[in-house]
């Protein structure tokens, strides 16, 4: 159970709207995905509030820690626990103090969106950091990235509820999906995924992520960050999304739906049984 659970904070909440369908209407019972300001401490300061659904916090702690470079390895993650506060909720973290004494020049101290990975970041450096070069990684065969799109919707349990909330998912070669992190930041819920795969020391250049959201440069950025190899949206990348995959040899997929995709980078690791050029 996540530790956001034993504190009272749920995921989402239940309620009865006014729905309507054309002429008519009904009141009916909805859920709808809950967004709580989630401050995010280092060593007793506190550097960024983000809202965030209110589930594996732990592994968002970590995910985050590391996709901004804060710390290098999750075993520097030295301490986490997750408090509960009347407005909100605290993760408080520790980490080694070299690391702590670093962050001088990646403070953020402002709230981040639901809506995008930059908010707070005060330097184009900050905002615009570039990952070094991800390795080799393993080629995925087209069908596999399919099937997976296939069986994503049946994974996404809060989404099933609420409709609201953006996935991350880990593709792994033998397995097929094998972990799933929602939240309504679609970064936020990269970042648990991350995180979560972290924690049970994944390789991150031994399997290929899956996101149900546009391909916008923070996802590029965080993916990169750890090494993951080939990165697949089922909507849009932007430009500078494009550019930095491509600086970074990360595969970039976008609009991945059903058995359509576009490869933006790098397309020697997507493996195609047939193909022909209309």
């Amino acid at each position: 159970m996540d530790a956001i659970s034993e504190l009272g904070w749920a995921s989402y909440r239940k309620g009865q709207y006014d729905v309507w369908r054309g002429p008519s209407h009904q009141y009916k019972e909805d859920s709808v995905a809950e967004e709580v300001p989630v401050v995010l401490v280092y060593n007793t300061v506190p550097h960024v509030v983000m809202l965030t659904t209110p589930l594996n916090l732990e592994d968002f702690a970590l995910g985050f820690s590391l996709t901004e470079g804060i710390i290098r390895h999750p075993s520097e993650m030295l301490t986490v626990r997750v408090v509960q506060r009347s407005k909100g909720i605290e993760v408080r973290m520790t980490i080694p103090e070299p690391r702590f004494d670093s962050m001088h020049d990646k403070g953020r101290n402002m709230t981040g969106r639901t809506g995008c990975g930059l908010c707070g970041a005060t330097s184009l450096e900050q905002a615009i950091r570039r990952p070094r070069p991800v390795g080799q990684g393993l080629p995925l065969a087209a069908e596999t990235l399919v099937t997976a799109l296939r069986d994503m919707p049946g994974k996404q349990t809060l989404n099933l509820k609420t409709g609201a909330v953006h996935a991350a998912a880990w593709l792994d070669p033998v397995l097929g999906i094998t972990a799933v992190r929602e939240d309504v930041g679609r970064h936020n819920a990269l970042d648990k995924l991350i995180g979560a795969l972290a924690k049970a020391g994944c390789n991150f250049d031994q399997g290929w992520c899956l996101v149900t959201s546009r391909a916008s440069f923070e996802m590029v950025q965080k993916a990169a960050s750890v090494g993951i190899t080939l990165l697949a949206a089922i909507s849009a990348p932007t430009g500078l999304a494009i550019q930095l995959a491509d600086e970074c040899g990360l595969t970039l997929v976008g609009f991945a739906r059903n058995e359509n995709h576009v490869i933006y980078t790098h397309p020697h690791r997507l493996q195609h049984t047939q193909a022909s050029v209309a």
